[in-house]
């Protein structure tokens, strides 16, 4: 993952991903398939955690088709943390 501040002529407030895999992953339905698993995880974890005004891009590797969804989604809390743009929402759930 690479992330990198938004424009200050962009959205200040709203999360911007891109998602790339290289033609060393595979065939395009295959680099598909990874960027779909990719997205999902997105989904879940950067509206939760991801700072708000950062550009997101998503780097899909070999392993990204085959690793469990829930390693995934550690992966991604995990490169957030690295990067120093976790946002941890405390919301009241009652």
């Amino acid at each position: 993952m690479q992330v990198h501040p938004t424009p200050k002529s962009e959205d200040q407030d709203g999360l911007r991903v891109g998602f790339t895999v290289t033609k060393k992953v595979g065939a395009a339905t295959i680099r598909n398939r990874a960027k779909r698993r990719l997205r999902e995880v997105a989904r879940q974890v950067l509206p939760a955690h991801g700072a708000k005004g950062q550009d997101f891009v998503v780097i899909g590797r070999k392993g990204t088709l085959h690793r469990p969804y829930a390693a995934l989604v550690g992966d991604m809390e995990t490169a957030l943390q690295k990067l120093k743009v976790w946002r941890n929402d405390q919301t009241d759930i009652r």
